[in-house]
């Protein structure tokens, strides 16, 4: 589990950090998910920030 980074997902639309999601370090690229947003009350594209 030492090969493991946790990054945080944050929508695109509200800016509010809403998930984690634990990555390999070897595969080091960005992630863009279509998740729900509470704060924002839909599906909207969620984008991997620095933690």
């Amino acid at each position: 589990m030492a090969d493991r980074i946790i990054s945080i997902l944050q929508c695109t639309v509200c800016k509010n950090k809403n998930y984690y999601h634990a990555s390999n370090k070897k595969k080091e690229k960005k992630i863009e998910i279509k998740k729900f947003c509470k704060k924002c009350r839909k599906h909207t594209l969620h984008k991997m920030v620095k933690s």
